[in-house]
C-alpha cells in the first residue's frame, strides 16, 4: 500500500466538535463482527492499528517488520497498519514509505503538525476499519496481548480497551522513577476525576470506530492527554473499558519528556474536571441502548436506573434540607418565619434542581437548564405550600413556638413533600428519554 498524505488534518485534528450534536441518537447496538468478509470488500481491514512515530529512523523499520509478521501470523481477520509520522525531521518519513511499498496491508501518513493525540485523531477519522488501535514504535507491550484487547471489541462485549500495566498479574520491568510517576498520575486520575480504570498511559489502545466517530470531536487535547481525556469521557458516558494485563519492558532510550507531559497533564485534569463538573460536555451522544437482545429494547413501562436515582435523589436531598435549615436559621435572624422560609426554600430550590439535574438523572449540558429550572420552581411552589402551610398550622395551635419546635415541623413537612418531589422530578421535570425503534439503531 502507498504513503498516503491525503487524510483530514484541518478542523477535526484540533478535537472540536463543528456542530452541536443535533439529530445524534443512541449509538448503535453493538454487535459481533461478522466472521466473514462480505464478497465485495473481502481484503477490508477489520482492524487498523496505528503507530505514531516522531524521528523514529532507526527503529521503526524493525517495529513494523516484527507487528506484520505477528498479525500475519495469529491474526483471524485483515487488518491495516498505518504508520503515523509526526513532522519528523530525520527520515523517518522515507522509512515509512518503503515500508508501505514493500508489505501488504502497510500504509504511511504524513502529518506537518506534531502530538500523538493529532496523529491518532487524523488516521481514526479517516479510518474504515471497524476497529480501530494504535501502540509505541518501541513495542515495549509484549504483542501476545494484541488479540486479547481487540478481541472484546470484535465480539461486540466493549466499546474500548486498554492494555494495563498495573494489573496484579501484569509483568513490568522499569524503573523506580517512571514507576513512581506512573502509580502517582493513576492516583490523581482516581482522586480528581473520579477515574476507574487502572492505567490511562500505556501506549496499547483500542476503540470501536461507531464509538471514535462519536468521542474524538469532544476530545480537545493533541499530545499526550489524549489518551486521558478518551478513556474520562467514555468512562462517564457509560461506555464499557476492558482493561487487558499485558507483561511490558521500558524502552530507556524512549524520548518523551517527563515534566513537559506531566505539566501538560495536569492541565488537561482541571480542563476536563472543570468541563465535567459544569455539564459544559454532550456525554448523552453516546449512550448506548439498555441491553443488546431486541427483546430488551422492545420491553416498555419498565422503569430503568430507579435504584441509582433514589439513592442520588436521597444524597441530594439530605444534603438540600442541611443547606435549607441552615439558611432559614441565618434568614430568621432578620425576619419572620415565613419569609425566612420562602427565602430559604427558593435558593435551595434552584441548588436542588441543578444538583438532582446532573448527579440524579444524568442530564448533562446546558440545553434545557432554563425549563427545567422553571418546572423545578413548580415543585418548589408546592413544598412552599406544605411548609408555609404547617408553620401556620404551628403558630394557630400555639402561639409563639420555639426555634426547635418549628424546625422539627419544617423537617417533618419536608419529608412529607420527598415522595411528590422526586415523582414529579422523574415523570415531569425529567422524564426518561425514549429509546429509538430497532430499525433506527442501525
Amino acid at each position: 500500500m502507498t504513503t498516503d498524505s491525503s487524510l483530514r488534518s484541518g478542523p477535526g485534528a484540533t478535537g472540536r466538535s463543528s456542530g452541536d450534536g443535533a439529530g445524534h441518537g443512541l449509538l448503535p447496538v453493538r454487535e459481533h463482527l461478522p466472521a466473514r468478509q462480505p464478497a465485495a470488500a473481502p481484503d477490508a481491514p477489520v482492524l487498523d492499528v496505528v503507530v505514531p512515530v516522531y524521528n523514529e529512523e532507526k527503529d521503526l523499520r524493525t517495529c513494523v517488520l516484527r507487528l506484520h509478521g505477528h498479525l500475519a501470523r495469529t491474526f483471524p481477520y485483515p487488518f491495516r497498519i498505518t504508520v503515523a509520522d509526526n513532522a519528523s525531521t530525520d527520515s523517518t518519513s522515507v522509512v515509512a514509505a518503503a515500508l508501505a511499498a514493500e508489505l501488504p496491508g502497510v500504509r504511511s501518513v504524513r502529518l506537518e503538525e506534531k502530538g500523538r493525540g493529532r496523529a491518532l485523531r487524523t488516521v481514526w477519522e479517516a479510518s474504515d476499519a471497524p476497529v480501530l488501535a494504535y501502540m509505541d514504535v518501541d513495542l515495549s507491550t509484549d504483542l501476545n496481548a494484541l488479540l486479547p484487547l481487540v478481541a472484546p471489541l470484535i465480539s461486540g462485549h466493549s466499546d474500548l480497551a486498554i492494555g494495563s500495566r498495573l494489573a496484579r498479574s501484569s509483568r513490568v520491568v522499569r524503573g523506580p522513577k517512571r514507576e513512581f510517576i506512573s502509580r502517582a498520575y493513576n492516583l490523581i486520575l482516581r482522586s480528581s476525576l473520579a477515574a476507574g480504570f487502572s492505567d490511562a498511559q500505556c501506549g496499547f489502545k483500542a476503540i470501536r470506530r461507531e464509538v471514535a466517530e462519536r468521542l474524538l470531536p469532544m476530545v480537545e487535547d493533541s499530545g499526550w492527554f489524549f489518551d486521558t481525556e478518551l478513556l474520562v469521557l467514555a468512562e462517564r458516558a457509560g461506555l464499557r473499558i476492558h482493561e487487558v494485563p499485558v507483561d511490558w519492558v521500558d524502552d530507556p532510550d524512549s524520548t518523551v519528556h517527563i515534566v513537559r507531559t506531566a505539566t501538560d497533564d495536569l492541565k488537561g485534569v482541571w480542563r476536563v474536571g472543570r468541563a465535567l463538573a459544569v455539564g459544559a460536555l454532550p456525554l448523552d451522544r453516546l449512550a448506548r441502548p439498555f441491553g443488546d437482545d431486541p427483546r430488551d429494547r422492545a420491553l416498555t413501562g419498565v422503569p430503568r436506573g430507579l435504584a441509582r436515582q433514589l439513592v442520588g435523589f436521597c444524597v441530594v436531598g439530605v444534603l438540600s434540607t442541611l443547606f435549607y435549615l441552615a439558611l432559614y436559621s441565618l434568614f430568621r435572624l432578620g425576619v419572620g418565619p415565613q419569609i425566612a422560609n420562602g427565602g430559604a426554600l427558593l435558593v435551595s430550590a434552584v441548588a436542588n434542581t441543578a444538583a438532582n439535574r446532573r448527579l440524579t438523572f444524568g442530564v448533562r449540558g446546558r440545553g434545557g437548564a432554563v425549563r427545567h429550572q422553571a418546572q423545578g420552581l413548580v415543585v418548589f411552589a408546592i413544598g412552599l405550600a406544605l411548609t408555609s402551610g404547617s408553620l401556620a398550622a404551628l403558630g394557630a395551635a400555639s402561639g409563639s413556638p420555639s426555634h426547635s419546635t418549628e424546625l422539627a415541623v419544617l423537617i417533618t413537612a419536608n419529608l412529607a413533600a420527598t415522595v411528590l418531589r422526586f415523582l414529579l422530578l422523574r415523570a415531569w421535570v425529567f422524564p426518561a428519554r425514549a429509546c429509538p425503534e430497532p430499525e433506527d439503531l442501525r
